[in-house]
């Protein structure tokens, strides 16, 4: 057997993505130790902004990690795996989200860079 470790999504600009999905998913983005810049220093990556991969993490809870990866291809279908949260649709629009279809119990949206996911009412929440 295996158990879910974390999820990872390709995107285009790591730091931008995973800076904007970790409050949406009520996570923090995993701070860069002094061994975590040397490595990007020796990869000739002076900024952390500049990073490939960068983490976000649960607050204070288990719960998976989410890994944002910068890969040179765009985004060109419908994902084959998306998150689903407990979000205010108007609160992720104003936060950059766009709306791609309502549903009776669920919206589909996509993030800044077009990855969809789904958003809940909060009030839904068991």
């Amino acid at each position: 057997m295996s158990n879910l470790k974390d999820i990872c999504i390709d995107c285009a600009d790591a730091w931008t993505l995973a800076n904007w999905w970790a409050p949406v998913l009520g996570y923090r983005v995993r701070p860069h130790s002094d061994e975590d810049l040397e490595k990007l220093r020796a990869m000739g990556i002076e900024r952390r902004e500049d990073d490939p991969s960068i983490v976000v993490e649960p607050v204070d809870e288990a719960g998976p990690s989410v890994w944002f990866l910068k890969v040179p291809e765009p985004k060109t279908v419908k994902n084959r795996v998306h998150l689903d949260v407990y979000g205010a649709v108007d609160a992720l629009v104003a936060g950059g989200a766009t709306v791609v279809e309502r549903h009776e119990r669920w919206t589909v949206m996509a993030d800044p860079e077009g990855n969809e996911f789904c958003a809940f009412d909060p009030a839904s929440r068991p």
